[in-house]
């Protein structure tokens, strides 16, 4: 019995040890394959990247630009009173054209024109006193001072006159040049100031057009030049002349404000209108232009990768002008540099590169000394 108890201690024991082992030796396999699978993976991250790449080379750049603009009249105003009062007459109809000096509107003046018949009759009386001093001056009935003092009674009175007078013509609004006008915006017996706004007015057949260029152009834009433009709505091209520029560049958007006349018929223009315009430059023919997928922005100026014997490069860039497909490089690049332009969010510098394909032609220098290029490279 003591034997049978023993056997079964001792083989219960040897179980015990034996699933031990096999436990212990699964964690050292499960270790070893973790520290392969951990150096597999370091492998794996310094991995050629595969990326397809531009050869760089000059080409002819036609610096053209299209920007907005707004046409505007030759002359413009609201039409306001010079003085408070209230409207007697209204003389214009809505949209007419009016020619300059054109009673508009009539305010009420029979305060003033009372003071005026007033000052009238104490002018003729001035006369007439003047004419007696002067009669007696004569004979020496009185002495020359109290002729002066009774004479310029006749010069107050006529100052005083032209006072009222030129308070009644206050109370006539007229056109203050040709032009045609826009919607009435008060009606008789209204109260209107200074302030009050009449109608407008402008001179929709003699248009300018404005529109800004950014500073890089500015060399380039002068009294004589022509620019073409359209309007939304219509096809059709019209074009102006360049009449004026800003006396200085905008700070805050490093642009020229431009003024143009537009030339020939205005037919199917309005003041008001948005017009894209096209600017047309001298080309460059020996631009470099790469795509514009290439440009990695940055926090401070913009950079490219370079495929240089093998490995990527990190290339300051300076840009010009861009569309929606390439962008010109004005500084960092030259030709027969090997642009990398995909493959990027896994490039790094000094990666290592395995080429692919190059969109534009055949393989360039891939094996460039950029020491002495103009470009930085970290």
């Amino acid at each position: 019995m003591i034997l049978r108890v023993l056997s079964s201690s001792i083989l219960f024991f040897s179980l015990v040890l034996s699933l031990g082992s096999c436990s212990s030796d699964r964690k050292k396999n499960a270790q070893q394959q973790g520290a392969a699978g951990g150096r597999g993976g370091a492998g794996g991250r310094n991995a050629p990247v595969r990326a397809d790449a531009f050869i760089v080379k000059t080409q002819l750049l036609l610096d053209n630009i299209e920007i907005p603009g707004t046409l505007v009249s030759n002359e413009a105003a609201e039409i306001h009173p010079e003085v408070a009062g209230r409207i007697t007459g209204i003389y214009f109809k809505e949209g007419a054209f009016v020619s300059k000096g054109a009673l508009l509107v009539k305010l009420n003046d029979a305060d003033l024109q009372a003071q005026k018949r007033k000052l009238l009759v104490q002018l003729q009386v001035a006369k007439q006193n003047e004419n007696r001093s002067e009669q007696l001056l004569r004979i020496q009935g009185i002495s020359r001072q109290d002729y002066e003092a009774v004479a310029l009674q006749v010069t107050n009175v006529n100052a005083d006159l032209a006072v009222v007078e030129t308070q009644i013509d206050k109370t006539n609004i007229r056109a203050p040049f040709n032009g045609k006008l826009g919607l009435r915006m008060v009606s008789v017996g209204a109260y209107i100031s200074p302030t009050s706004v009449i109608s407008t007015i402008s001179q929709p057949n003699q248009l300018k057009l404005d529109f800004t260029v950014p500073e890089r152009y500015i060399n380039q834009i002068n009294n004589s030049k022509v620019v073409n433009f359209k309007v939304d709505g219509s096809n059709r091209t019209y074009a102006a002349r360049v009449i004026a520029t800003e006396s200085n560049v905008t700070q805050d958007t490093r642009t020229l404000q431009v003024r143009a006349a537009v030339q020939g018929t205005t037919a199917g223009l309005v003041p008001g209108n948005f017009a894209t315009v096209r600017l047309n430059f001298e080309p460059d023919p020996n631009a470099i232009v790469i795509p514009s997928q290439a440009i990695i922005p940055q926090a401070r100026g913009k950079k490219v990768y370079v495929y240089n014997d093998g490995k990527a490069s990190f290339i300051d860039v300076t840009t010009g002008i861009r569309d929606s497909v390439n962008v010109q490089i004005t500084e960092g690049l030259k030709v027969g540099d090997t642009v990398l332009i995909t493959g990027l969010l896994a490039l790094k510098p000094e990666a290592k590169v395995i080429l692919g394909k190059v969109v534009n032609g055949t393989k360039g220098n891939t094996n460039t000394n950029r020491g002495d290029s103009t470009a930085k490279t970290k």
